[in-house]
Order: structure tokens, then sequence, then C-alpha cells
């Protein structure tokens, strides 16, 4: 049997057709067999590539961050925009109506790369102003206040850029505005946390390193010492 899908999704099709082939399952003659193939099969083999590739990029720019930064701290720091990008995502394809696709999927993998750099600028620029002896609050506070026209800017010019892709104009605009739409979603939640969530990360954590650092230092006048007896 050949069918095609009209005015709907896929995906939808393909679970409604699944769960009619369970029902038929248990009623077929011993030595029959009932199967789903086609587009269906290339559309999950698709989902499951493209969401190992999401994984492994986030995995991978962790590493690359440790490498660069020389610190797992500084990279569990940066990375702690790319939930709130991928928060974004869901709710922009919710909102939208948009189902999850193989477009989506590819966005998401675009905005993991713009979230991080964004991180990145805002992290980096804290660092600095915490080795000039700058207090971890303090810096966390100049650090967004400082970087948030270049990340605002960077943001911007990629959501700009993707909003006729989103609005699905001309013909066949509806297969990439899922891409679209999920760069856009993941973008405006990724920069928002990128500006108001990473500093207080920043700050909470450096506060209890250095924290820690100082009531293990060994010149600490209330550090225990050894000493000899007469």
């Amino acid at each position: 049997i050949f069918v095609s899908v009209q005015g709907t999704d896929l995906a939808s099709v393909a679970r409604q057709v699944q769960k009619q082939v369970d029902e038929m399952r248990p009623k077929l003659p011993r030595g029959s067999q009932l199967t789903i193939r086609g587009q269906v099969q290339t559309m999950q083999e698709s989902f499951i590539g493209l969401g190992v590739g999401l994984a492994m990029a986030i995995v991978l720019v962790y590493l690359l961050i440790v490498i660069n930064f020389q610190s797992w701290i500084d990279a569990f720091i940066i990375i702690m925009a790319l939930p709130a990008a991928l928060a974004g995502i869901a709710w922009m394809l919710f909102i939208t109506g948009t189902t999850l696709s193989v477009p989506a999927l590819t966005g998401a993998i675009m905005t993991m790369g713009v979230a991080t750099a964004n991180s990145i600028l805002v992290v980096s620029f804290a660092r600095d102003r915490q080795d000039q002896g700058v207090p971890p609050v303090s810096a966390a506070l100049e650090a967004g206040s400082t970087r948030i026209r270049p990340v605002l800017m960077t943001a911007l010019a990629m959501i700009i850029g993707m909003a006729p892709m989103a609005l699905g104009l001309g013909e066949g605009g509806e297969q990439t505005a899922p891409l679209g739409r999920a760069v856009i979603g993941g973008l405006a939640a990724a920069t928002l946390a990128t500006l108001l969530i990473l500093p207080s990360v920043f700050a909470v954590v450096m506060t209890g390193k250095h924290t820690r650092s100082a009531s293990l230092d060994p010149d600490d006048e209330q550090s225990p010492q050894f000493t000899t007896a007469k």
C-alpha cells in the first residue's frame, strides 16, 4: 500500500498509522508480517542521527571550552545558556504550531554554536576582571553590562537574518520555516540567559570557589599550624 501525506505532517500521520498497525498485528495469520516503510523510516533515522549529533555537539563544545580555558568550572558556566536555548526552541515550535522535524533539529544544532560564542564573551570578560582583583559579583555585573552590546548585535543579526525563513514565504517556504523558527526561539532565550542568568551563575560559583580557597590557604591565621614541643 503506497500513501502520501497532504495537509498535515508526516510524523503525526505515522503515529496514527503505527497505532492501527499495532492493533492489527495480533490478528494477523501465523507467518504474516505488517511493516511500515518508506519516508517514515528515513524520518526516524534522521531524527536519531540529528539527536545524537545535537548531544555530541554539546559535548564537543564543552570539551573544546575546557581545553581553551583550562578549567572545567568555566566551561560549565559557559554552557549554562544551552538549556535555555533548547527551552526557547521548544517554546517557539509550540507557539507557532510547528512540529519537530529535520530542519528544526538542524536549526537547534546551529543555535548551540552562536549561544556558546555569546556566553564565552561574557565569561571571558568576567574572568579577566576577576584576575585583576575585582570581586566575583562585581566582575559578573561588569561583564553583563559591558558585553550586552556585542551579544545583542550577534543575536539580532542572526534572528533578523532568519526572520524571512521563519515566515515561510514563497513556494516551498514551509519546508525551511522550522529551521528559522528554531534558531529564532533558541537565540532569543539563550541571549536572555547569557545576559541575566549566566552572570548570576558565575558570581555564585566563583564566590563559593574563592571562599573555599581562602579557607584552605595555609597562610591564613586560622589555618592549622604545626608546632614543635620545647
